[in-house]
């Protein structure tokens, strides 16, 4: 205990034990690439490396199926449709302009097919007839495309279709592109492999996965590209080394050399300069907090959710946690309850912060408990 004030105790605590370190390594500027808008951001740690314009409204293209995919995976969890579900292809599905995974007017065409199509073909006939059946109109299904949008905190996002096709008021950004990427990956990693998959065969027709990253780089397993006239050339791209995984958006290239050299500058630039460690599990005990007028005399202090932070290589040993909680925790405390708050600083900064929780609940005590802390507390 280092600072004891009225309404604030500070701890140092210590950090989770892992490997040691290697060399402290010197970090260089982010890339300066050609593209509209960029941002490279770590899935575990929620933190950013490297951006530009991450928070313009640009047109995303194809991008826009990432949430036409996050909302059909949200159906086939709340059990609203299954993937041998057949599907029928409406006129409009099936005249749908752009890419395409060629399905027929009048067919009947399964959802785990079109997600497929959707997904490693791009198909725009495929987001269309998915939009339709889980909402009845492409219309009605963009609406719920934003209701998701604002559930994911994606301010600077609109849809007003599934495909992404020219349309006004049609709009992402670069970071929230990046959290819908992270969501997908973390609420559905039993759907997410199908963005490594490097082709499809629907109707005899084999088309190839348009993201080149998954051939260059083993790293890479996934997500998506995009490309309109008005959008530009557009790549989102998820790769993972040594536990460490990065999502890196490209919003409106020049080309499509362009839009993968600047993805693949924006990874190899976060995965040598960076490290990003597992601080406190959740769950895990991070402190021990004393009770006054409780059946307990103290409590284990926890998190609900995994704290991770992302600092430059070679770090981490210079961390610093801290704890802060009230001067005085007075009894009952339930699991749901903040109780305080853990700071993990490098050179006097905050780089990852989080709420802590009372890891076991702590009932009120007896009379005579309560009496007792009661007159200890006069001479606190």
């Amino acid at each position: 205990m280092t600072k004891i004030s009225r309404t604030k105790i500070f701890l140092f605590i210590g950090l989770l034990l892992t490997a040691s370190a290697g060399a402290q390594i010197p970090v260089p500027s982010a890339p300066e690439l050609g593209a509209r808008g960029y941002v490279l951001f770590d899935h575990n740690s929620g933190q950013t490396l490297a951006a530009k314009n991450q928070n313009e409204r640009l047109d995303p293209a194809s991008i826009t199926k990432l949430m036409t995919a996050y909302a059909s995976f949200r159906a086939l969890r709340a059990g609203q449709i299954s993937l041998d579900e057949e599907v029928l292809v409406s006129e409009k599905a099936w005249r749908t302009t752009g890419s395409r995974m060629f399905i027929e007017v009048g067919t009947r065409v399964t959802i785990e097919d079109l997600l497929q199509g959707m997904i490693v073909q791009s198909g725009n006939d495929a987001s269309v007839a998915l939009a339709e059946h889980l909402a009845g109109t492409e219309a009605t299904f963009a609406q719920l495309m934003n209701q998701y949008a604002a559930e994911l905190d994606m301010r600077d996002t609109q849809y007003q279709n599934s495909t992404g096709l020219p349309a006004q008021g049609h709009f992402t950004s670069a970071a929230d592109i990046a959290r819908l990427a992270t969501a997908i990956i973390e609420e559905f990693p039993e759907y997410y492999g199908w963005y490594a998959q490097k082709e499809f065969t629907y109707n005899e027709i084999t088309q190839r996965n348009r993201n080149p990253l998954l051939w260059r780089d083993p790293s890479v397993d996934g997500m998506k590209t995009g490309m309109t006239d008005a959008a530009g050339y557009c790549l989102v791209s998820s790769a993972q080394r040594d536990g460490m995984r990065l999502i890196a958006v490209v919003l409106g290239a020049k080309s499509p050399t362009a839009r993968a050299n600047d993805s693949q500058a924006l990874l190899n630039y976060g995965f040598r300069f960076f490290e990003t460690r597992l601080l406190y599990p959740a769950g895990d005990s991070v402190a021990e907090a004393r009770v006054w007028k409780g059946d307990l005399k103290t409590t284990d202090l926890g998190l609900q959710s995994d704290l991770y932070v992302t600092i430059p290589r070679g770090r981490y040993n210079q961390l610093e946690a801290k704890v802060e909680l009230p001067s005085k925790l007075i009894a009952p405390l339930d699991r749901s309850t903040r109780l305080g708050t853990v700071k993990v600083q490098l050179d006097q900064q905050t780089v990852a912060e989080a709420n802590l929780f009372a890891l076991n609940s702590v009932d009120e005590g007896t009379l005579w408990q309560i009496a007792k802390d009661s007159i200890l507390l006069w001479f606190e």
